[in-house]
């Protein structure tokens, strides 16, 4: 039964008349042959119907006999389990003759199968409607955009791909009353409108024409061509979205190798240290990996898949595992498969430029089902699957030079436009054929800003953890040394213990520079030997040693407790700070693009500059700069509050304490090439770069006191302005209950080559969450708060 189709320019009709009509042609050719068209032709003259055509497709059956003989010749006999071949009207389901394959694989495809051509709609089919018209009629051969196919299930649930052609030589187009007359300026409009039916319609009006006759369908199974067609959009869908889809590619091979339970894997080659990993296509398993993240890959493979990947770079063929693995137990490879229900497997090396880039792996549950001979399949897809391998390898090279350009380089996106610029020009010299240098970027009349929230007695709390470890290692010994001394007499025992009494008395009273240093070459050369010797005496010596083994760091031999403890304090601390400066940073800049950088040392700093030489656009103006500055305040306030929340919880206590530096103009911002990174320009402006270094370390005026302290904010500057300027902004603070009361209004001590500097000191205002709602502490009532 056919389709119903709303509407078609073709009143369609099944008749025989150009087939009777080439019958004649041939009659007299041989007495054979002319007694066969004799008896075709006798029907021309009993069943005229033949002739003018059938119009009522469900009366077709009467004629089922007769049809047959007049399509015999056309559809030997002994093709007919090999040919896909049938009968039928252009676009239609009817099938009125057909061979004996094109009806098992109906069968095969059930009852309920439509056969439906792939993304074919209504107006396509319209469309080709028309260009039957315009071919038989006007003689106006139009080739439509594509071939047509059909997509049939077989019995064991697979699809097939089809691709039909058409033999339309036994077609008749006949006018009728209702259509139109077609000029060539009408056939000029068609070509130009193949997207826009109605002029289609226009010209060739539903059911104006007749279509008498028949065409012969004949469908080529090109299962395998559309599979690697369709294995190579995927690759560059994968390529496009970065994401490879694991069913897809799975139902794709199960296609090329006509075997439905069929899986893929890929397993990635890291030549660097000879390892196989998960880092490319993670959406694929992989078999050879067996789950583990990455793996050595002699250790992964036997000898013989190893040998034929890596040094012939063949594919390795497992066609029975199960058998293999009786005849050979120690072979991991075969026992992984069978681990993972898998008899049957192709491994398939990627190879580019003679190098190893992964393995493809195709494995089956079932014994046979991948072998030697099918394998050869694999080589069609192979050079697509390389191509695709050879980029996404280089797309991940790539990301990780982003990433460590984004992490590790000076180059901040505010400035990014200007290094993009001389790029470009350089290029572009380059290509020219001129010669040419990267020119130095220079940002002129910036404005700076300069920021430290730094751990305060960093370098005595790190002493204190080094003096702690080694005491308590030199105890330690000693007390293994006493026990021994209990168990067996040695005078070398009471020489040791001299040794370290008094390296204990050098940590307590001075710890030098190479104390350290002695202690360990006193470790090495005499205690790891002794022990080593006397853990080998007895089972009580040799429990002893093993506990002071558990206490050392085995890959310095040193006790790192305490100074473990400083370094996870100091890294949780600038993590922290780092975090919430780098949150804000992306907010700071919507409100005006500038430069940024931070450095995590003993606590975090930052540089900030902004000006109109750095945005690029004629923008700027002080109110900026100004909105800059307090915002920086704000963060330095906002970056207090966060270290005091994180302190009760680290390992060792430690105090931070913050200052902003002033600067009054602006200077002039130079990348530096050969150290990467970007430096002031001048010999005054690098007075700036003197006072950053060296002021946390000043002292107030005529005291001993430390300009910054834990819980407060010293503001440096050297001008009455910038004194003003801050005031504004700290008595802003305060009505926000950000910093106290009290503001300090302090000289420091002259540096080398900088004096006139003043501060503004003011106390940070705590609270002890991040709500709405908070309580505020001055830094003497936490450190009580934290005491109790």
């Amino acid at each position: 039964m056919t389709k119903e189709k709303k509407e078609f320019p073709l009143k369609i009709k099944i008749g025989f008349k150009k087939v009777f009509d080439a019958y004649r042609e041939k009659a007299g050719e041989s007495d054979l042959l002319k007694k066969q068209v004799s008896e075709i032709l006798s029907l021309e003259k009993d069943y005229p119907a033949l002739t003018s055509g059938i119009s009522d497709f469900e009366k077709i059956s009467k004629y089922k006999e007769q049809i047959d003989i007049i399509l015999n010749p056309l559809f030997p006999s002994v093709l007919e389990n090999n040919e896909i071949k049938f009968a039928t009207i252009p676009f239609q389901e009817v099938a009125f003759k057909s061979t004996q394959r094109y009806k098992d694989i109906l069968k095969n495809a059930g009852k309920d199968f439509s056969m439906d051509i792939i993304n074919f709609d209504e107006d396509q089919f319209y469309i080709m409607g028309c260009s039957l018209i315009l071919s038989h009629h006007y003689g106006e051969k139009v080739d439509f955009k594509r071939s047509f196919y059909y997509n049939i299930p077989d019995g064991n649930g697979m699809v097939k791909n089809y691709r039909l052609f058409y033999n339309a030589d036994f077609v008749e187009i006949q006018k009728t009353a209702k259509a139109k007359e077609i000029s060539q300026d009408d056939i000029n409009e068609l070509l130009e409108s193949f997207e826009d039916v109605s002029v289609w319609k226009e010209k060739f009006p539903p059911g104006s024409w007749i279509f008498n006759g028949f065409v012969i369908a004949t469908l080529t199974d090109v299962t395998t061509d559309v599979s690697i067609s369709e294995f190579k959009t995927n690759l560059l869908r994968l390529e496009k979205n970065g994401g490879f889809h694991n069913t897809e590619f799975s139902r794709i091979f199960r296609a090329i190798f006509n075997l439905k339970e069929l899986m893929i894997g890929f397993t990635d080659y890291n030549e660097e240290n000879e390892s196989f990993e998960r880092t490319l296509f993670k959406e694929i398993p992989s078999f050879i990996l067996q789950g583990k993240k990455s793996q050595v890959s002699k250790d992964a493979l036997c000898s013989a898949s190893y040998y034929t990947l890596f040094k012939q770079k063949e594919f390795y063929c497992v066609t029975d595992a199960e058998r293999y693995h009786k005849m050979y137990p120690e072979n991991l490879l075969y026992k992984k498969m069978l681990d993972q229900g898998m008899k049957s497997a192709i491994f398939a090396a990627i190879v580019s430029d003679e190098k190893i880039l992964g393995v493809l792996e195709l494995v089956s549950p079932n014994a046979n089902a991948l072998n030697t001979i099918n394998a050869n399949k694999l080589r069609d897809i192979m050079p697509f699957l390389i191509d695709s391998v050879v980029r996404s390898k280089e797309n991940f090279e790539n990301e990780l030079e982003l990433i460590i350009q984004e992490e590790c380089t000076a180059i901040h996106s505010s400035v990014q436009w200007k290094f993009r610029k001389e790029a470009k020009r350089y290029l572009t010299s380059l290509t020219e054929g001129n010669p040419t240098f990267f020119r130095e970027i220079v940002f002129e009349d910036v404005h700076p800003l300069y920021g430290q929230t730094d751990i305060k007695g960093s370098s005595e709390a790190r002493n204190l953890a080094t003096k702690q470890d080694l005491k308590l290692q030199l105890t330690y010994i000693e007390t293994v040394l006493k026990k021994l001394s209990n168990h067996t007499f040695l005078p070398i025992l009471e020489q040791m213990n001299f040794t370290i009494t008094g390296y204990l008395k050098e940590i307590d009273e001075n710890l030098q520079v190479d104390t350290e240093r002695n202690i360990m070459n006193f470790l090495i050369s005499e205690i790891v030997p002794f022990f080593k010797y006397i853990r080998e005496r007895n089972e009580t010596f040799k429990q002893l040693v093993d506990e002071y083994y558990e206490l050392i760091d085995s890959d310095t031999g040193l006790v790192y407790k305490n100074r473990k403890d400083y370094d996870e304090s100091v890294m949780l601390i600038n993590k922290r700070l780092a975090s919430v400066l780098d949150k804000k940073q992306q907010e700071a800049q919507k409100m005006y693009p500038h430069y940024f950088e931070r450095f995590k040392t003993d606590g975090v700093e930052h540089n900030l500059y902004i000006g109109e030489a750095i945005t690029k656009e004629k923008s700027f103006n002080k109110i900026f700069l100004k909105n800059l500055k307090l915002w920086q305040l704000q963060i330095i306030c906002e970056m207090e509050n966060n270290y005091y929340r994180l302190k009760d919880k680290l390992p060792v206590e430690l105090d931070v304490a913050s200052m902003i530096l002033a600067f009054n103009g602006s200077l002039s911002l130079r990348f530096r090439m050969d150290e990467k990174r970007f430096d002031v320009d001048g010999t005054y402006n690098a007075r700036y770069e003197v006072v950053k270094k060296r002021v946390d370390k000043a002292n107030i005026k005529n005291t001993e006191e430390r300009i910054t302290q834990p819980g407060k904010i010293a503001i440096i500057y050297s001008q009455k302005e910038d004194e003003e300027e801050y005031l504004k902004y700290i008595h802003f603070l305060q009505h926000q209950k950000l910093l106290g009361e009290e503001i300090e209004i302090l000289e420091l001590e002259d540096l080398q080559g900088v004096t006139g500097l003043k501060a503004l000191r003011v106390t940070v205002l705590y609270s002890k969450n991040s709500d709405k709602v908070k309580e505020y502490y001055t830094y003497e009532d936490l450190i009580s708060q934290i005491e109790e």
